[in-house]
Order: structure tokens, then C-alpha cells, then sequence
């Protein structure tokens, strides 16, 4: 396969399925069967409920409650399979239910409630807002605005608004550090989580973001890019769940070590490689992220230093770190342990029972990404 220019700038995206000998029949018709599985299934496996014909949720299974992770991910699936209606009741169940109007968070999203709509806190989590937008964007693009707040457009500007200039008026803390262009944890913690750096994303509201932000975006992006190699360890590939600015593991509360945040890592530079093109660094990064699993029993899925220590303590989504080893393999189709990084995903059912809920969101957005099907959209040509 020929290195990628990046479907931004050819139109084409990459069938990695079908690159690995997998029919255009059976990619689409997994893809069909586990969108029905996680949104129609039975109660062992299912992830979306709905409460009426106008509000829905993502549930957390193994937290047993809602957050805005899950609502994102879910609005970004349901624009991606092109589905209007479950994309408005997520949507509306967000602005009914998580959006914060007052406070230093106000603008802002509640990162966890009940599934009866009671927010169980009053701050945000980064990677949520991040995913509102960009899901709100592209629905603007391949739907169309219509009265709020179904005016996917604005909704998803003034969003990018409040966490680009909150704090200037001392009405709260913005979600990206003004001085190096770094998504934060939270608003209100200056150290970072290396998943929830999305530098593909940052592209794109460079240009749809209003005006007076889109150099801030476009700064963003390359300071995620620049990052991101510092945090990732040179050897082993692995990211630490949270970091410092300069790449370094934080540990507060354990959370220094490559663990459940650490898999998207993986998923985000894939993407990143799909839709911008393909680099030096990302393909190494692949390559080195897949090659420290190939010997590793999914069953023996474990808590790691990035160095590569193994803990004691299970992963608690191996199929989850399976999809994004997989998604990965966007970044160097080529690679030596790409083709058996995606066949170990494909040969994978989806999770069923408890923690299902983060395995499968990273399951679907790995069977979107390798079958060419996770896609921008443009604005429509007027």
C-alpha cells in the first residue's frame, strides 16, 4: 500500500478490511450487525436506551451511569451511520439533562449523571466537549441546521467558544491551556491525558470553528502533535493514562501507568494517519504499540508501566485494547504486526455483560475506521 496523503485532501478512504483480504459483504455486514448488537440488542449487550421518542442515553454498564464520554461517542456513531433521529434524542438528553448554565462550568457539560437525568457531578470532562463538537459539526454539515437545539452549527461553535475563552473574564477556567495550546484533564488542573488529544480534530475546527478561534485551533493541533511523541515511551509505544505538559507520567492516583484512558492513543494517531496522512512518528508508534502486544494473550490483558512492566491487576477492556492495537494499524498498514493486529480484532465478538460499554464504543469506531467508513464531512456546497 502506498503512503497515505490523508483522506482530508483526496476524498479517499482506506479499506483496511479489505486491503487484509476481507469481502466488501461481510465488512459491511459486521459493521450493520454490531451497530444493531450495541443500539437493538438484548440487555447483555446493548449500550443505548431510550426513555421516549424524543431522549435516549448512552449507558456506562459498569458504572451504571451516563456520561458525556459515552453521549459523544454515541452522536459521533449515529452521524457516521447516518442516523438523524438517534442523534437528536442523544443530543437533546445532553442539553436536557448535562448542559451546566451556571457556575464556573457554565457552557459546559456534567461528565457523569443518573440515567433519570440527575447529574451525579457539576464539572466537565474534556474528551466529551471535544467529541460534542466535532459530532455536532459534521451533523450540521451532512443534515442541516434546524431551530435550537438542533442547530448543530452554532451549538457546536458557541462550545468551542467557551472552551477556547472561558476564564477571561474570571467566569471559569478554559479546557485548553492558553499559553501551550494542550487540552487539559479538566478545566481547572493544568496536566493533560494524552487520549484526549485529537490534533485531527483541531484541523477541522480550524476551519469551522468562528473566526477569531481558528488560529487558536490550528495552533492546537501542532502542539498535539508535537506532544503527543513525549508522552508515548520510545521504546514500548505506551502512554501513560495522565501526563504532565512535557510528555512526563503523572501519577497522582495511580493514573501514570498505561491503563484504560492509554488504548485511545492507539485509535486517535490511526485516525489522525486516515484522515491527515501518514508520518514518520506515527507509523513507528503503531508499529511499536503492536508489537509489544503480539506475544501477549488478550486473557493476560494487564495494568503496564510504559515502560512495559507488567502489574498484577486485569485489564478491565481487553476487547477495547484490541480495537484501537487494531485502529491502529491505520498508521502503517504495512507494518509487521498490522494484518494480525486487525484479523485478532476481526476474529473478536463484541463484549457482552457488565463493562461492555467502553469496549464497545472503541469496537465500533475500530469497525468504522478499518472498513473506510469513519468519514469527515464537508459542508455542503451552496
Amino acid at each position: 500500500m502506498t503512503t497515505h496523503k490523508g483522506a482530508y485532501y483526496t476524498g479517499e478512504y482506506r479499506n483496511l478490511f479489505q486491503y487484509y483480504g476481507y469481502s466488501t459483504e461481510e465488512i459491511n455486514q459486521r459493521i450493520t450487525d454490531t451497530w444493531n448488537q450495541l443500539f437493538h440488542g438484548d440487555e447483555d449487550t446493548r449500550i443505548y436506551y431510550e426513555v421516549n421518542d424524543t431522549l435516549a442515553y448512552m449507558l456506562d454498564t459498569g458504572n451504571v451511569d451516563v456520561r458525556t464520554e459515552g453521549m459523544s461517542y454515541g452522536m459521533m456513531m449515529a452521524v457516521q451511520m447516518n442516523d438523524q433521529a438517534m442523534f437528536d434524542k442523544l443530543w437533546n438528553w445532553t442539553m436536557t439533562y448535562m448542559y451546566m448554565d451556571s457556575g464556573e462550568n457554565a457552557g459546559y457539560f456534567a461528565w457523569s449523571c443518573k440515567p433519570d437525568g440527575t447529574k451525579l457531578a457539576y464539572g466537565p470532562a474534556p474528551d466529551g466537549e471535544e467529541y460534542f463538537a466535532m459530532a455536532l459539526l459534521f451533523a450540521s454539515h451532512r443534515w442541516g441546521d434546524r431551530t435550537q437545539p438542533f442547530n448543530y452549527g452554532e451549538q457546536a461553535r458557541q462550545l468551542l467558544h467557551d472552551c477556547v475563552h472561558k476564564g477571561e473574564n474570571n467566569d471559569g477556567y478554559p479546557m485548553w491551556n492558553p499559553d501551550n495550546y494542550l487540552i487539559k484533564f479538566i478545566p481547572n488542573c493544568e496536566f493533560t491525558d494524552p487520549s484526549y488529544h485529537l490534533p485531527h480534530f483541531y484541523e477541522l475546527f480550524s476551519l469551522w470553528a468562528n473566526k477569531e478561534d481558528q488560529a487558536f485551533w490550528k495552533k492546537a493541533a501542532t502542539a498535539s502533535r508535537q506532544y503527543l511523541p513525549t508522552a508515548c515511551h520510545p521504546e514500548t509505544g505506551l502512554a501513560p493514562e495522565y501526563s504532565f505538559y512535557d510528555g512526563k507520567p503523572n501519577h497522582i492516583r495511580g493514573f501514570g501507568h498505561f491503563f484504560s484512558d492509554s488504548y485511545r492513543v492507539a485509535a486517535n494517531i490511526g485516525l489522525d494517519s486516515e484522515w491527515f496522512g501518514e508520518n514518520d512518528w506515527a507509523q513507528e508508534e503503531a508499529e511499536k504499540i503492536q508489537a509489544f502486544f503480539a506475544n501477549i494473550d488478550p486473557d493476560d490483558y494487564r495494568r503496564y508501566t510504559i515502560e512495559g512492566e507488567a502489574f498484577e491487576e486485569k485489564s478491565l477492556h481487553p476487547v477495547g485494547l484490541i480495537a484501537t492495537n487494531a485502529m491502529a494499524a491505520l498508521a502503517s498498514p504495512d507494518g509487521p504486526d498490522a494484518k494480525s493486529s486487525v484479523e485478532l480484532f476481526w476474529n473478536t465478538p463484541v463484549r457482552k455483560g457488565e463493562r461492555r460499554y467502553y469496549d464497545n464504543c472503541l469496537y465500533l469506531f475500530a469497525l468504522l475506521a478499518l472498513s473506510g467508513q469513519f468519514n469527515i464531512y464537508f459542508p455542503k456546497q451552496s
